[in-house]
């Protein structure tokens, strides 16, 4: 089984992408399935000018992204909550594919330096999924005051969080599995 985790900020001093290395770690650690983070500050797409599936000449490194999504059997979506929004990057891959997130288990993940855990930010996030068709599972994953609950390498400083993430996790899988049984 392939999960691919996306790790939506950009931004300088971002403090999301602790949050994609633990679920990395998680998932691996407990020998639930193969896990890639998707990094799109590593991928540095430009400003969303139409969807691949319109483009006359996509970049490498956008069918790279788009076949990593497709083939996933789940996807785990970390962006950050700015401002009680998701930031551009976020929107921007959104709306970049569209097939590809069709029936895809997908779990959103917010992150806030606050207490909120970023939950401003799921509703309009599910939207768009929701928009576009992707399966987005019912549970979410809300991360309160990230600094504080992880380090930059992705380790958690509460092991409580351990509990949640096997709860999510074990959500994700479920409709994974649904998935494959619809289809066979």
């Amino acid at each position: 089984m392939n999960i691919v985790i996306i790790s939506a900020s950009v931004r300088v001093g971002r403090k999301s992408h602790r949050v994609a290395l633990y679920f990395k770690k998680y998932i691996e650690s407990n020998n639930i399935a193969n896990a890639e983070i998707l990094d799109l500050n590593a991928y540095q797409f430009p400003l969303f000018e139409e969807r691949l599936q319109y483009m006359t000449n996509p970049p490498a490194n956008v069918l790279e992204f788009s076949e990593k999504v497709k083939n996933a059997d789940g996807v785990l979506f970390v962006t950050p909550e700015y401002n009680g929004g998701y930031p551009a990057s976020t929107k921007n891959v959104v709306d970049l594919l569209y097939t590809e997130w069709r029936k895809k288990p997908l779990g959103i993940v917010t992150v806030s330096n606050g207490v909120f855990g970023g939950s401003q930010v799921i509703t309009s996030l599910l939207f768009s999924f929701w928009k576009i068709g992707a399966w987005v599972i019912p549970a979410m994953f809300p991360v309160p005051k990230v600094q504080d609950n992880f380090t930059e390498e992705g380790d958690v400083t509460d092991e409580g969080i351990n509990k949640r993430a096997k709860a999510y996790i074990d959500e994700l899988l479920w409709c994974i599995e649904a998935k494959k049984r619809m289809q066979a």
